[in-house]
């Protein structure tokens, strides 16, 4: 009997130094370690790839965002704000209803299928209104111009990039809006405009947050 209470007290014992040890070691030590090599190294990533403009923090890079008109009475729907480059369409995501205090963008795919009439609809819909928005006096935009991206939302629902086609399909429109020459808003779009990752991972693609800001310092600057 006392054998047993004995070997039982020191596997206790062992079991609780042993806990006690690990939660040290990856709790507490190894989280330490791994924060100050990211603060250290990479900070801007750490703390969520912040974009600034004018001292604050406007987003972040990794998150898309959108860039629209205040709402109007009675109205449910905004409209896109057209002095600003517009980043991909984010159907089927879900509701804010936890916290009403906050308009937040969820992140979440459409779950549709390829042969779903509602997401055709959609595609044709997010079409129209591309070629709409976009065709100004001496530039007038096809339906078979418009990217893909242009009318799909992305698998998360929040891609912060779009692609070169679908930026260079908006700069007459951004340019016609802010009152500023053609050849400058190429220039911009072309100076965001980032490869493949590593030279073969992915697509080329522009960031619209990064691009916006830049805009907004473009025209704040004429």
């Amino acid at each position: 009997m006392n054998n047993s209470v004995t070997n039982t007290a020191r596997l206790l014992g062992a079991g609780l130094r042993a806990l006690l040890v690990l939660t040290l070691v990856t709790g507490v030590l190894y989280p330490l370690a791994v924060t100050g090599v990211a603060q250290a190294l990479f900070r801007d990533k750490a703390d969520g790839s912040e974009v600034r403009a004018d001292g604050r923090v406007v987003g972040s890079a990794l998150i898309g965002q959108s860039y629209d008109l205040p709402l109007k009475k009675g109205q449910k729907t905004p409209e896109p704000d057209l002095r600003w480059f517009q980043g991909r369409p984010h159907n089927g995501l879900g509701t804010n209803s936890v916290n009403t205090r906050y308009k937040l963008l969820l992140s979440g795919a459409t779950n549709r299928s390829a042969d779903s009439k509602e997401l055709v609809d959609w595609v044709r819909a997010a079409r129209k209104a591309v070629v709409e928005d976009n065709s100004v006096a001496g530039y007038a935009v096809r339906p078979s111009d418009v990217p893909a991206d242009a009318v799909t939302s992305s698998g998360s629902g929040l891609d912060p990039d779009i692609s070169p086609a679908y930026a260079d399909l908006q700069v007459h429109r951004v340019a016609r809006r802010n009152g500023l020459p053609l050849a400058r808003v190429q220039e911009l779009v072309e100076s965001h405009t980032e490869g493949r990752t590593l030279g073969f991972m992915g697509e080329p693609r522009v960031n619209v947050l990064a691009l916006n800001t830049a805009l907004r310092a473009l025209v704040a600057g004429d």
